[in-house]
């Protein structure tokens, strides 16, 4: 009978770590898109954070930091849904499987890859849409899409490029979320524990603290591919219809050779400050 009541029942139980990863990630970017804004501003040579915020708040007025809001809340609703219910699901299997006793560092950082990869899966076509709504006002007047919403952007997409290019740069989104993943879930748990039961920190320092030490880990984990994502989501065919990079190998060669490796951290901090928020999901 114990047993029974024990063993959770219901489909809530089964949807409800999808609905909190979701609805958590849909405010965060309410929270971080202006800094995401910058951030992709910054990786595509637009200058410093101070510099791109000057220009933007001159040119277009604090409107300006949040274009591709609908195309970022579809990201969240689509990517993080997927990840943070998948991650919590295979943890909470994997600590059923382990009798109950925490999940070692490689454990959490495995079920973080798998969730990280299985979100980018399902997010990569909104990312595409949000990364180029968010680039449109670098572009020449010519070449502007002029992306009305993230459904627009969407219909366009697959109207002038075909359903397949939805997934147009999902490998290094795909590599970023998994990275980003393993260095943001797995040290989260592990910095919550050292927080909590070595230094014996109460609930709101554990949290700032936890969340401090794993944006850290997971900007630096997964900023690289970031970069080169934004890179090939952007791009735009010459008058030619050739592309800048003819993919993310071609990208990653392109910019060691021009900028070296610390290219790829471009915008490090502006980075950190937008990883904290989802952190705390």
């Amino acid at each position: 009978m114990d047993s029974e009541k024990a063993k959770p029942k219901g489909v809530w139980y089964t949807i409800k770590p999808f609905v909190n990863g979701g609805t958590s990630g849909m405010l965060a970017t309410c929270v971080i898109q202006p800094i995401d804004m910058i951030k992709v501003r910054i990786q595509l040579g637009q200058g410093s954070a101070g510099v791109v915020t000057r220009t933007m708040l001159k040119n277009d007025g604090i409107g300006a930091f949040y274009k591709g809001l609908s195309a970022g809340l579809l990201r969240q609703a689509t990517y993080t849904t997927a990840r943070l219910g998948t991650f919590r699901i295979l943890t909470n299997k994997a600590i059923a499987a382990n009798d109950g006793k925490p999940l070692p560092l490689y454990q959490k950082a495995l079920c973080g890859l798998t969730a990280g990869a299985i979100g980018a899966c399902f997010g990569s076509p909104a990312d595409l849409a949000l990364i180029r709504m968010q680039a449109d006002a670098t572009l020449p007047v010519a070449q502007r899409r002029h992306y009305k919403n993230a459904f627009h952007a969407l219909y366009r997409i697959v109207a002038d490029e075909g359903v397949l290019s939805l997934w147009k740069g999902a490998g290094p989104t795909v590599v970023r979320a998994m990275a980003l993943n393993m260095g943001m879930l797995a040290s989260y748990d592990q910095s919550v524990e050292f927080f909590k039961d070595s230094l014996g920190m109460g609930e709101l320092m554990t949290v700032v603290g936890a969340s401090a030490v794993s944006g850290f880990f997971a900007s630096a984990c997964s900023l690289p591919f970031d970069y080169v994502k934004t890179q090939i989501q952007k791009m735009q065919p010459d008058a030619e219809g050739r592309y800048p990079y003819s993919g993310s190998l071609d990208c990653t060669m392109k910019t060691l050779k021009s900028g070296g490796p610390l290219k790829f951290y471009t915008g490090f901090p502006v980075y950190c400050a937008r990883i904290a928020p989802h952190v705390m999901e």
